[in-house]
């Protein structure tokens, strides 16, 4: 049940540096706080966790860092377990950046597309989006490129190679119905 002051942000994830698109539509409490929204971008653009990631946010005078904060030091400078999305999107049309896999550097924007009232339905949710995500460790947006060309190419020299490593890849293929039912099982594990 959301309180009365509760507002649903609508943003729209995009990955960057990949054309066409990849991207997704979801809707959530504006009150979670940047923790819980890796986990919603985790599970509704196909990534896998496996990797570091950090939320950009531009400042009056530099990037302000939102991210994980690790016993080994490395950290960003703000806890993403104690800063929520309405301390940061305060009107639509904000974005921020989301950096996933430094190693690869997937790009994503953040756009708080619209605020709205929540109803009766359950949040979080994906309500549209496109194309598939790129697998994990492929070499960012030139590796996924290359990628695809090779696994396009059955007479290329590494086909079969990337073809074991990973599979046969529909790079259209995005299921709005399934990624809504991941965060379902998501918002009941939380």
């Amino acid at each position: 049940m959301c309180s009365n002051n509760m507002k649903i942000y609508q943003f729209k994830i995009q990955l960057n540096d990949i054309k066409p698109l990849i991207w997704r539509r979801v809707q959530v409490l504006s009150t979670i706080t940047f923790a819980d929204f890796h986990d919603v971008i985790q599970n509704t653009m196909g990534w896998e966790q496996c990797h570091l990631h950090e939320f950009r946010v531009n400042g009056k005078s530099a990037p302000q860092g939102i991210g994980p904060i690790f016993e080994d030091g490395f950290e960003c400078p703000t806890d993403e377990k104690k800063v929520k999305l309405d301390k940061i999107f305060t009107e639509e049309k904000q974005k921020i950046n989301y950096e996933y896999d430094f190693g690869d550097g997937w790009e994503h924007t953040i756009t708080l597309e619209k605020i709205v009232d929540p109803d009766e339905k359950p949040y979080p949710r994906c309500i549209a989006g496109e194309r598939a995500c790129p697998p994990e460790d492929c070499g960012g947006p030139w590796g996924y490129e290359n990628l695809l060309e090779i696994l396009g190419d059955p007479k290329h020299k590494e086909h079969n190679n990337m073809l074991e490593w990973c599979g046969k890849i529909d790079p259209e293929a995005f299921s709005v119905e399934g990624t809504d039912k991941l965060l379902r099982k998501f918002n009941s594990s939380n």
